[in-house]
C-alpha cells in the first residue's frame, strides 16, 4: 500500500479526487501543511500504545512513502512528534479544516493510520481510541470508522453488518436488499418445501431470526445517529 504514490497518481487534473474548490491548490503530497499533519499523526499514533520504537517509523514510511528529497525532514519531524501524543487533535483539526471538501482524502489518511497501527500485529485499546478520535475530528460518520476498522481488524463478533454481509456505511437501500436476500435464502418455508427434517427447519428459523435481529439493530443504530446530539 502506498499513500503518497496514490496521491501522486492523481496528477491528471480531470481525475483528481483530492482537488476541490475549497481545498488548497495542487496535490496534497506537495502541501507542507498536509505532510506535517500526516507525519505528526502517524508519529503520535506510534506513542499511543505507550511505547514508540524505531521500527514503527519503518511501518509509517512503508505506507506513506515520503519522496527521497523530503525523507530526512519527515523523519526528523516524526522523531520529534512521537515523544508524546499531546497535540494530535490539533493536527487532525488542521487537516480536517484545510481539506474539508475532500472526504475521500481524509479517509485515505485514516486508512493509512490503521495500516500503521496494525503493522506490529496488535492494536491496543489506546490506539483504537486514538484512531476513532481522529475519525471524529475529520467529521467522519461512525459507520465509516467501523468499516475501516473491520477492513483492517475484521468484523467484531456478532457484528450485525457481518450477519447481513454489507459494509458499515452501505446505503440503506443496499442494506435492505441484503436483508431481504438473506432472509429469502434462510426462510424456514424453503426448508419445509424441500421436505427437510424438523432439525433443519429449526436451524433455518434460528438463522432467519438472527438476520431479522441484525437488520433491526442496524436500522435502530442508524436512526439513533440521525437524532440531534447523536454520535
Amino acid at each position: 500500500m502506498s499513500f503518497w504514490r496514490k496521491i501522486a497518481g492523481l496528477a491528471v487534473r480531470n481525475l483528481d479526487e483530492a482537488e476541490c474548490a475549497t481545498c488548497p491548490p495542487g496535490l496534497p503530497g506537495e502541501d507542507p501543511a498536509f505532510t506535517t499533519a500526516v507525519t505528526a499523526l502517524g508519529a503520535k499514533l506510534a506513542k499511543a500504545d505507550g511505547e514508540a520504537d524505531s521500527g514503527e517509523y519503518a511501518a509509517f514510511a512503508e505506507v506513506f512513502q515520503p519522496d527521497a528529497a523530503s525523507q530526512g525532514n519527515i523523519r526528523r519531524l516524526y522523531q520529534l512528534a512521537r515523544q508524546t501524543t499531546r497535540g494530535f487533535e490539533s493536527y487532525a483539526r488542521r487537516l480536517a479544516k484545510r481539506y474539508r471538501g475532500c472526504p475521500q482524502l481524509q479517509e485515505d489518511v485514516l486508512d493509512g493510520l490503521f495500516y500503521v497501527a496494525t503493522s506490529d500485529g496488535a492494536v491496543t485499546a489506546d490506539e483504537l481510541a486514538y484512531l476513532e478520535r481522529v475519525s471524529q475530528l475529520f467529521g467522519q460518520s461512525p459507520l465509516t470508522f467501523r468499516r475501516l476498522k473491520a477492513t483492517h481488524l475484521g468484523f467484531d463478533r456478532e457484528d450485525p453488518y457481518a450477519v447481513l454481509g454489507v459494509v458499515h456505511d452501505a446505503p440503506e437501500a443496499e442494506v435492505r436488499r441484503a436483508w431481504k436476500a438473506q432472509l429469502a435464502e434462510a426462510h424456514p418455508d424453503r426448508a419445509r418445501a424441500r421436505g427437510l427434517p424438523a432439525e433443519f427447519i429449526e436451524v433455518a428459523e434460528a438463522k432467519a431470526a438472527a438476520i431479522n435481529a441484525a437488520f433491526d439493530t442496524v436500522m435502530r443504530e442508524r436512526r439513533a445517529m440521525q437524532l440531534p446530539g447523536a454520535a
